[in-house]
């Protein structure tokens, strides 16, 4: 086989990476397509018996307003129980606070912080509901699923944060059809979702998590006046201020128990308003206090937990005399409901089922029209969604004579079965209605009947639900192919440039030692890993609980190294020179003690947080730590940052170049770190408040200065640097002879490109530190401050033992590091623990990009902190060795710095890609697939992401550099001694 070269590596590279996303994008979309849904709008057919390919009346279009909302009442068959309704959303409140869990009460502080409320269930002047969510639980696709009534995609998480407008059918078309005026206050969602509809509204931003009091009072300061007009139908009131107070402190924060007050002294205004208006020509009114979804302790959301699934449906002006604190419902059940209390279709694409509660009012006659009504539209979607459903006249043929059917014809398909379920229903109907209105005072008939429409109903909601996610098998077969294909080119070419480093003709056989040649126990132990995480992938359990995984890889790795490094310690004895004994017994001891910083680190990283799923509630050293007050975390907190800060000054001051540039360099970092102090120190009591202009023009400031410091550096500093014989990285090169770096030497600045890689280095790992001090929760400082020392102590380790591991040993147990301290940040593989309250530091007003970029930074704090040290790696170890002065040229010399550092993150992720990949086609059925495998998967695309984006950048900055100095090295273009 030919020798890879420089190009021919990069290409194979990129080709692959090229590869690889045109598969993840095949999956992506196939696994997690938009959800088809049927286009129009419902109309008058939907208060008619639905027949084969049956369409709305068009000249409905054409109809005025009023009239057609008399046509509506008219073929309703259903009064109208209400005439205006005011849906007020309370953000992120879990109905737990509310209503209580399990059947029982909530907790005291609950019930003292909403008294009116409880006044009102305890009275039976409301009706209250846990309106279990879907997941994903955030805020826009929940808004969907309640006034449309349909089950969004996954995806919808990431389309949160970039609401378009929504074009299927909903309730708030419809009441814009039929003439309602409404109003919106608060969260500006609803504005992207319904543009055009809104009478009047003040939108307020939703993602700016800091603000807690001004959000809510935008929306209170117009209910007053709201309230005494009458020229609206429906009005949104849309509080943010709980979901923000539980991002900041969670559901214990001390500011929790003031908001919930705050939203009872509304509820408790609209409904006394609405009240005493009762009678007039406002008509009667109809509260609904709705959540979008729940929280988690720590108080985010977006995961399928109870916690955050658990959301509120509360009716104010419903009346009900058995109060059931254990009443469940599904969210999407709220659309239809709504829409048959007001006399209107129901949504086309909705798949709820009415709460039958709302409608005990009515006549018996009238309940079973609006269960009729329900059974009727979910049938015109069954018959859109299943082919094998005979509907020449709907209902079945087969079932014509009205005979319900046993149990054997029922089970045969799908088909069969719901259109055995709906006969059923449909026959019991019928022949009350042929029996007259007086047979309608049998309660057995009428139970019976209604029994029969629920359960066509709940079966056939629950088979539209499992239908909205089906999977086109054919195109994610194709992007699995594609992303096998890629993972074989990677790892083939790392299985090539292994064999040819370290058993073909570039490596100098005299450098190198015998061990180089063998199979060791780090390199089974390294590949066993990937063995061990492929297999446990396919375990819900192991998936949520992966951090176990880390942590045991890491430690186990490091107490590897330890007894080897302890082994390297028996042959010393026998050295011929005493002096020779001491310094290599120094050494080894020096290594050893690195290890043991590396395990006591590590150890303390994996008591910080208790992640995962199903241990959450067990105590870590962050909770005790906040249990003891805000004042120690505080303190922590500057205590690290302090150390932080010190060890990168440090490294920079000890470079020993004195020229203008590296004083401007240094000057710039060090005013950056102590502006982050100044941000932890004056800004930490703001986080419970409003926008504080002060704290995001200084966290401004310092993404500027940190930002033009390190692009200086980065650019400036091959063109700057002088060409000379003293090294700034610190490295062991009495492995080789002189003579042999100076032969490089010659053809190359080799001194040179080490020394600007490791200065480069050291900016990325400071600027990203200093970053991470800024973002992260105040808690999170001391794990960075740990992330911090094991990189460096690392990279010193495997700078220390020249080649006595293999380099892509090391950068591979520097990946798995990296790993290990994403889940010992907090990070776990649900949707609920990322940290929305740290990405608009900074951030003056909503910019979804920005905002993006950085909850990226945050959530994948570790692993791209690892990326960016593999830059400060090449400079550190000795890889010259490895190349033949007489054969290589330059770009032999690149290839040996920038291969294992670019090819071992790529090929180690990739084959974990593809196997979840694997996994998660198989598991497309399974129970958690939603809840556990998909959030997982969109976690290793981030992940993917992240290598991308470590790897290019490491990359391009050895690729920079090289060729910088290279064109000086051809010039002999010397930098004068003053930039010294």
């Amino acid at each position: 086989m030919p020798p890879l070269t420089c190009t021919k590596l990069a290409l194979i590279t990129l080709t692959g990476v090229i590869i690889q996303i045109i598969g993840l994008s095949l999956f992506v979309f196939g696994f997690f397509p938009v959800k088809p849904a049927l286009t129009g709008t419902s109309g008058s057919e939907s208060f008619h018996l639905p027949i084969c390919n049956s369409v709305g009346n068009q000249s409905e279009t054409t109809l005025p307003s009023d009239q057609l909302r008399s046509l509506y009442k008219e073929l309703s068959g259903i009064p109208s129980l209400f005439d205006r309704l005011i849906l007020m959303v309370i953000d992120g409140l879990p109905a737990e606070f509310v209503l209580g869990k399990n059947g029982k009460p909530p907790s005291k502080q609950f019930l003292e912080a909403m008294p009116y409320t409880q006044s009102l269930l305890a009275s039976g002047l409301a009706v209250g509901y846990h309106a279990k969510a879907a997941p994903p639980t955030v805020t826009m696709p929940r808004l969907k699923a309640m006034v449309s009534g349909a089950i969004g995609g996954f995806l919808d998480v990431a389309f949160n944060f970039n609401t378009q407008a929504m074009l299927d059918d909903n309730l708030l078309g419809q009441f814009f059809r039929i003439g309602w005026e409404m109003v919106m206050l608060g969260d500006e969602t609803w504005l992207k979702l319904f543009p055009g509809v809104f009478k009047r509204h003040d939108g307020v931003s939703s993602f700016y998590v800091k603000d807690t009091v001004q959000v809510d009072q935008n929306v209170s300061r117009h209910l007053g006046d709201e309230l005494s007009r009458d020229d609206w139908n429906l009005m949104i009131l849309h509080y943010l201020g709980l979901d923000h107070v539980g991002h900041i402190g969670g559901r214990s924060s001390m500011l929790m128990a003031p908001k919930l007050k705050e939203m009872d002294e509304v509820v408790k205004l609209i409904h006394s308003s609405t009240t005493q208006s009762q009678g007039n020509a406002r008509g009667r009114t109809l509260l609904m206090v709705v959540s979008d979804h729940g929280m988690t302790e720590n108080g985010n959301h977006g995961g399928s937990s109870y916690e955050e699934t658990d959301s509120l449906a509360l009716f104010i002006g419903l009346r009900n005399h058995v109060f059931d604190y254990a009443s469940v419902i599904h969210q999407v059940d709220i659309a239809p409901t709504l829409a048959l209390l007001f006399g209107m279709p129901i949504p086309k694409n909705n798949v709820g089922v009415l709460i039958t509660e709302a409608f005990d009012s009515l006549k018996e006659d009238q309940r079973l029209r609006a269960l009729e009504l329900n059974s009727w539209q979910l049938l015109r979607l069954l018959q859109a969604q299943l082919s094998g459903l005979p509907c020449r006249n709907f209902p079945c043929d087969v079932f014509s004579n009205h005979q319900s059917s046993g149990p054997s014809e029922c089970n045969h398909s799908a088909a069969n079965m719901l259109c055995c379920l709906y006969m059923e229903a449909e026959a019991l109907h019928s022949s009350l209605k042929s029996k007259g209105g007086s047979e309608f005072a049998s309660n057995k008939e009428y139970s019976r009947t209604a029994a029969a429409y629920y359960k066509f109903l709940k079966s056939a909601s629950e088979w539209l639900s499992r239908r909205s996610t089906d999977k086109p098998v054919k195109l994610l077969a194709v992007g699995l192919a594609t992303m096998f294909i890629s993972c074989v080119i990677l790892s083939s070419l790392m299985f090539c440039w292994v064999r040819e480093i370290y058993l073909g003709g570039k490596r100098q056989p005299s450098n190198l030692n015998d061990s180089m040649n063998g199979w060791s126990l780090d390199e089974t132990f390294i590949l066993g890993v990937i063995l061990i995480l492929v297999t446990s992938m396919g375990s819900s359990s192991m998936v949520e609980e992966e951090h176990y995984i880390w942590y045991f890889v890491v430690s186990t790795f490091y107490l590897l190294l330890l007894r080897k490094t302890a082994q390297s310690l028996a042959p010393v004895g026998v050295q011929s020179s005493l002096g020779i004994h001491k310094v290599l017994s120094g050494k080894v001891y020096s290594r050893m003690c690195l290890i043991f910083l590396l395990l006591i680190s590590g150890r303390i990283l994996r008591g910080w947080h208790q992640g995962g799923v199903n241990w959450t509630t067990l105590p870590d050293i962050s909770k005790w730590l906040e249990l003891a007050g805000s004042h120690y975390v505080k303190l922590l907190q500057l205590i690290s940052a302090f150390l932080v800060i010190s060890i990168g000054v440090c490294a920079l001051f000890s470079i020993e170049s004195k020229g203008k540039f590296f004083q401007m360099v240094r000057l710039s970092f060090l005013m950056s770190a102590l502006l982050v102090l100044l941000h932890i120190i004056r800004y930490q009591d703001y986080t419970f408040s409003s926008t504080n202009y002060g704290a995001t023009l200084l966290a401004q400031i310092i993404y500027a200065i940190l930002g033009a410091a390190t692009m200086g550096i980065v650019v400036a500093l091959p063109w700057l640097i002088p060409f000379s014989t003293f090294k700034i990285c610190p490295t062991d090169n009495t492995l080789s002879p002189t003579s042999f770096f100076l032969s490089i030497q010659e053809k190359f600045p080799l001194v040179e490109l080490r020394d600007s890689l490791y200065v480069i280095g050291w900016s990325y790992i400071y600027c990203w530190c200093l970053l991470q001090l800024l973002l992260q929760q105040p808690i999170n400082s001391t794990p960075i401050l740990l992330l911090l020392v094991q990189i460096l102590a690392s990279l010193l380790y495997f700078a220390s033992n020249g080649t006595q591991y293999k380099e892509w040993i090391e950068i591979a147990a520097l990946y798995y590091l990296g790993m290990a301290g994403h889940f010992a940040l907090g990070n776990s593989n649900t949707l609920a623990t990322i940290d929305v309250a740290g990405a608009f530091i900074g951030i003056s007003s909503h910019s979804t990009l920005l905002s993006g970029v950085l909850m990226f930074i945050i959530t994948y704090a570790s692993p791209m902190f690892i990326l960016l040290s593999l830059v400060m790696y090449i400079s550190m170890k000795n890889t010259a060795h490895l190349v033949i002065p007489e054969k290589a040229d330059a770009g032999d010399l690149l290839t040996m710095m920038l291969g294992f550092p670019c090819l071992v993150p790529l090929v180690f992720n990739s084959i974990l890609l593809t196997a979840y990949t694997v996994v998660l086609l198989l598991m497309r059925n399974h129970l958690f697939v939603w809840s556990v495998f998909s959030p997982k998967y969109l976690y290793v695309c981030a992940t993917t992401l992240c290598t991308y984006i470590g790897v290019s950048i490491v990359a391009a900055t050895g690729i920079y550099t090289h060729l910088v100095l290279g064109i000086r090295k051809r010039k002999q273009v010397p930098i004068s001694n003053n930039t010294r």
